[in-house]
């Protein structure tokens, strides 16, 4: 037998305990159909029902009752095709879409399908010589900085034009433009969410859209600060990707009163308002941040982790009582990048001279310790996102600079960096098969190692269009990266074929 077997077939064999699937997996009815699994070299088979999918690995139930789990890629490609059927035919809530799109390679919201800027990708180029080739592009999508969002075959932005902001749907295999729905006034900064078969946006005024993804019909719109008393930190406008959670929405209109809210997705209706602490802190300023909302386990609790104008606040997910919040890691500026959540520590960095910290949530989610506290001089992070890889933060350093530097997160060691970088100004980062793809804002676009071992550049080249600040965070799903610019839209083909 030889060794690719081998190891096929106990890949295929091995029983794996079910409390190390992740609760956001998608599970079997109960009644699911038994059928002939076969492993990816086509040898060995077995009768089983599909239980559940999480963390790219696929649970099954055997005939005689016994659980085995093994991952997706060692599954025969027709195994694999049925898996993301399910999956398609279950995105029935939030938590469940974010695990489908995983599977399917969808890229259906902000920072990916578990918000983490991570995309589950493999087989891309390990080295850039020169620009990758372009598939397709796209052209007249208006201004703003949105990035894009990515299901079913459609792609989905934002962008200023005909005189307000507009929600539009793009084909996802051609770049036509399929519909496109007014949103709201400005600029729009923030990225469409997708939810099954609607779509849902923020504008910069502070618009909430749902939309139809098939026609782009609106179903229901609020306004942050009519419906909610919203109203944000400082001048430049709601930047907010919403998060849907179950049945729920959630969003950050910034009122003292509803400083988050949870809604119904389907109608529109509030479900409950979080309230901001009297006692929050001194620094930073009333309303809310830049960022995006993320969810957490911290502590048993589930809650939702936000970074609004006064700090870090927690709210818990069935009521929205606020949990804990904290108030250092706040400036009177802007309050920008997603914050990190990994089991019970939050992770958080604002740009503007004010620095990182690593809190951890104490059990039952009844108070936050700070574990420690960076000083700006040793990171930074002005609005490019952070990535969390096995124990280790990665980003751009210092305000208004992406300066490649890698962070041990538990004790806030700087294990290398920060590194003069290829381009220059804040740099959005995303990651995929091993490698950072750093997009900086003079349009570089660089290749970078995602290890410990040191900084190392594997290419870089100039993006097709630099229509001011290359802002938007880079997408990549199907062996595609997207990005926007402006008016502008590129998407390159990175497959390693």
């Amino acid at each position: 037998m030889s060794p690719a077997i081998r190891i096929a077939r106990a890949a295929l064999l091995l029983l794996i305990p079910v409390s190390i699937i992740a609760a956001v997996g998608i599970t079997g009815s109960g009644n699911a159909e038994t059928r002939t699994w076969t492993d990816a070299t086509g040898q060995f088979k077995i009768e089983a029902e599909f239980v559940e999918y999480a963390d790219l690995k696929v649970q099954l139930r055997k005939t005689g009752g016994e659980l085995l789990t093994v991952e997706m890629k060692q599954l025969s490609p027709d195994d694999q095709k049925h898996v993301r059927g399910l999956l398609k035919g279950r995105r029935q809530s939030g938590v469940t879409t974010a695990t489908a799109a995983t599977a399917t390679g969808d890229w259906n919201q902000w920072r990916g399908p578990l918000r983490d800027g991570i995309a589950r990708e493999e087989n891309l180029l390990r080295s850039w010589d020169a620009a990758p080739p372009i598939a397709w592009q796209a052209k007249n999508l208006g201004k703003g900085f949105s990035s894009v969002s990515l299901a079913d075959g459609r792609l989905f932005t934002m962008g200023e034009r005909r005189g307000g902001a507009e929600l539009i749907a793009l084909d996802l295999a051609t770049g036509e433009e399929l519909w496109a729905t007014k949103v709201g006034g400005g600029e729009p900064n923030g990225t469409p969410t997708v939810d099954g078969d609607l779509v849902y946006a923020i504008g910069r005024d502070g618009d909430l859209l749902c939309a139809e993804t098939a026609t782009g019909r609106e179903v229901w719109r609020k306004n942050f600060a009519k419906d909610f008393g919203g109203f944000m930190m400082s001048g430049w406008g709601y930047s907010e990707s919403p998060l849907i959670d179950g049945d729920k929405l959630l969003c950050t209109p910034g009122g003292n009163n509803k400083v988050i809210v949870a809604l119904d997705k389907k109608t529109g209706r509030e479900l409950w308002a979080a309230k901001l602490p009297a006692d929050v802190g001194n620094k930073g300023k009333d309303g809310a941040g830049y960022s995006s909302i993320v969810v957490s386990n911290a502590g048993g609790v589930k809650q939702y982790v936000q970074l609004v104008g006064r700090g870090i606040i927690s709210v818990a997910a069935e009521s929205g009582q606020t949990l804990w919040t904290y108030n250092a890691i706040a400036n009177t500026t802007a309050n920008i990048p997603t914050p990190i959540v990994d089991g019970d520590y939050v992770f958080c960095s604002t740009g503007y001279g004010t620095g990182a910290a690593l809190l951890e949530v104490a059990r039952g989610a009844r108070g936050v310790r700070e574990v420690y506290f960076l000083e700006s001089k040793t990171l930074q992070n002005h609005h490019g996102g952070m990535i969390l890889l096995d124990g280790h933060i990665y980003c751009g350093h210092n305000h208004n600079k992406g300066l490649p530097i890698c962070l041990e997160m538990k004790t806030g060691r700087v294990v290398w960096g920060p590194e003069r970088g290829a381009g220059d100004g804040s740099a959005a980062v995303t990651l995929a098969d091993g490698k950072l793809y750093f997009r900086y804002e003079n349009g570089v676009m660089a290749l970078i190692d995602a290890t410990t071992d040191g900084y190392q550049l594997d290419g870089q080249f100039k993006i097709a269009t630099v229509n001011g600040k290359s802002w938007p965070h880079p997408v990549i799903s199907n062996g595609k990266l997207y990005l926007r610019d402006q008016a502008d839209l590129h998407c390159y083909d990175i497959s390693n074929k």
